[in-house]
């Protein structure tokens, strides 16, 4: 099943600019809490204190990071890490809930058992979801991994690249004197990403995101514009366009250089 199996008919997608799904069927009720389930590592339990959080795409489920072998690649490379499947789908984006219901059913109770860094994994809408979530909770995650994000409308990414690109954009600076947005919308997360330009951490604030991406994908466009900001090792691409073959490549290969907890010897 594609993420994008169904064709996404929207008006806006961003938290902020009001998630309007126009004649799509498909889009399932979000429901409070929003469900996970835990995968828990091989690892002695003492040595476990790291969480990856998966968020699937728009009509993706979650159990298709088992069936992809997302979960098994984490084994595999015996890293110390529990990995949580969230049920983010595009209802909790319509109804502008994604970011409360992360930070009450996934971030809350994975403080309270006693998970210390905590990482978000997220294809297309999941990695948009974990980016909104790192900007407007800034110091919450050690990490972001996101593949093949949705970014915004292509107008607003050739705006930029018109401008010569991410580190050359002027579009309306961020006061970092005013707290982050609660509902950001396409702009305000572009405005944030700048942060990443010239391969620097602003204020701590930003975790170190990695991505990557098909070269053929239909968000590929975008991605390039963010690649570009990005250290080299932490930007990632393959063969192929928006589906899971290409992610399982990708994540296969990009696990073993994120900077997680192995597993004793």
């Amino acid at each position: 099943m594609k993420i994008f199996s169904k064709r996404l008919c929207l008006a806006a997608l961003g938290v902020g600019a009001a998630l309007l799904v126009v004649a799509c069927g498909g889009v399932r009720k979000a429901t409070v809490p929003m469900a996970t389930s835990l995968e828990k590592s091989s690892c002695a339990r003492s040595d476990v204190d790291t969480l990856l959080v998966m968020l699937p795409g728009a009509y993706s489920a979650p159990d298709e990071f088992e069936r992809e072998g997302f979960v098994r690649a984490v084994r595999d490379n015996r890293i110390a890490a529990d990995v949580m499947l969230v049920d983010a789908h595009l209802g909790y984006y319509n109804n502008k809930t994604i970011l409360d219901r992360l930070s009450a059913d996934v971030m809350a109770p994975a403080r309270n058992q006693g998970y210390k860094h905590i990482w978000f994994v997220g294809i297309s809408l999941g990695g948009f979801g974990g980016m909104l979530y790192a900007q407007t909770h800034p110091g919450e995650l050690a990490g972001l991994v996101t593949l093949a994000p949705y970014l915004g409308e292509r107008t607003l990414g050739t705006d930029i690249a018109n401008a010569g690109g991410l580190a050359r954009w002027n579009g309306p600076l961020v006061d970092p004197a005013e707290s982050p947005p609660r509902t950001p919308n396409e702009t305000q997360l572009w405005q944030w990403l700048r942060g990443y330009t010239g391969f620097t951490n602003t204020a701590g604030a930003r975790p170190p995101l990695y991505l990557g991406y098909g070269v053929d994908d239909r968000f590929a466009f975008s991605n390039r514009l963010l690649a570009e900001v990005l250290p080299a090792e932490r930007a990632f691409t393959t063969e192929g366009g928006h589906d899971w073959p290409e992610w399982t490549r990708l994540w296969r290969r990009m696990l073993p250089t994120l900077p997680l907890p192995g597993c004793p010897s």
